[in-house]
């Protein structure tokens, strides 16, 4: 008898590796998933940020504080993408050291 649902069905997905990890690397897959997050939305944030200040700089009118105020708008900011950047660069680092790749975790399961 043919499927009737609008639907369709559902299917367990084939070789998906976050449904094979084995005891243990489910942590690092989440770790390394909140570290990306984490970097994406310093990324998006430090766009943001140099925009406003951009925008801040172009309206200050040759005010003084308002000028100061957008240059360290940006230094923050640059300093900012530099901190997440150099966190980045030290998990790589302790993950080399460990033997663990901590941004690119390998999952290893039972073979089909």
């Amino acid at each position: 008898m043919a499927d009737t649902s609008i639907f369709g069905t559902i299917k367990a997905p084939v070789n998906n590796a976050y449904f094979q990890a084995s005891k243990g690397d489910g942590l690092f897959m989440l770790l390394s998933n909140i570290f990306k997050l984490a970097g994406v939305v310093a990324g998006i944030f430090f766009v943001v940020q140099m925009i406003l200040a951009g925008y801040a700089y172009l309206s200050s009118s040759g005010d003084q504080k308002k000028t100061e105020a957008a240059f360290a708008t940006i230094w923050q900011s640059l300093i900012g993408l530099l901190i997440v950047s150099a966190a980045f660069i030290i998990a790589s680092f302790i993950g080399k050291i460990l033997g663990i790749d901590i941004l690119n975790p390998t999952i290893s399961g039972p073979s089909s």
